[in-house]
C-alpha cells in the first residue's frame, strides 16, 4: 500500500482536478465531525468543515471524496483495503484514512490541533475507533453496534473512561445536550 502522504497527496489532486466530480467545502459555525451534514449527490459532495480553521479542510475533503467515490463505483481504486465494504465497514475503512490524514498533517505539517479530528486520530491510534464510532453515532449502524457489543463485553466501557482520561470530557454522543 501507499504511504499516507502519497495517498493524502494522490486525494488532494485528485479533488482538485478531476472534472467528473466536485467536493464543495462550506463553512460551518460549529465544530463539526467530518459526517456533519455530509451530503453526497450523483457527481458532488458537500463538507462542512469549521470556519476559519484552514488545517481541517483537506481532511475533510478527503472524507466526502471517499464516500463520494464509493457512491460512483470508484471504492475499489481510492479504499483497495476495503473494496467492497459497505455500512460500517465502510464508515470504518474512511474514518481510519481520515485519521491517517489528519496524524500526517499534525506531525508533519505542524496543523493546528482540532478537537473532533484529535479525537478521532486518537482513537484510532488507542485501538477505540470501532466504540469511537459507535458511541459518536449511536443511531447508525444499530445492528453492526448490537453485534460488536455483544462479542466486546466491557469494551464500550473502557473506551468511555480511555476517552475520559485522555480528554478530560465524555466521548462524543454521551455528552449532555
Amino acid at each position: 500500500m501507499d504511504s499516507v502522504y502519497e495517498w493524502v497527496t494522490r486525494e488532494q489532486l485528485n479533488i482538485e482536478q478531476d472534472p467528473s466530480f466536485w467536493v464543495i467545502a462550506e463553512p460551518a459555525d460549529s465544530d463539526p465531525y467530518p459526517w456533519d451534514e455530509l451530503n453526497v449527490r450523483a457527481d458532488s459532495v458537500t463538507v462542512q468543515v469549521p470556519r476559519g480553521m484552514q488545517d481541517p479542510q483537506l481532511v475533510f475533503m478527503i472524507y466526502g471524496h471517499l464516500h463520494l467515490m464509493a457512491e460512483m463505483g470508484r471504492q475499489e481504486e481510492w479504499l483497495p483495503e476495503a473494496p467492497t465494504a459497505e455500512g460500517f465497514e465502510l464508515e470504518r475503512a474512511i474514518l481510519s484514512r481520515t485519521a491517517d490524514a489528519w496524524i500526517l498533517g499534525r506531525s508533519v505539517y505542524n496543523t493546528a490541533p482540532y478537537a473532533p479530528l484529535d479525537e478521532i486520530a486518537y482513537a484510532k491510534e488507542a485501538g477505540f475507533l470501532v466504540p469511537f464510532i459507535f458511541t459518536a453515532r449511536p443511531n447508525e449502524f444499530a445492528t453492526a453496534r448490537a453485534a460488536w457489543v455483544r462479542e466486546n463485553p466491557g469494551e464500550m466501557e473502557r473506551y468511555r473512561q480511555w476517552f475520559l482520561d485522555t480528554f478530560s470530557r465524555e466521548p462524543p454522543g454521551l455528552r449532555a445536550a
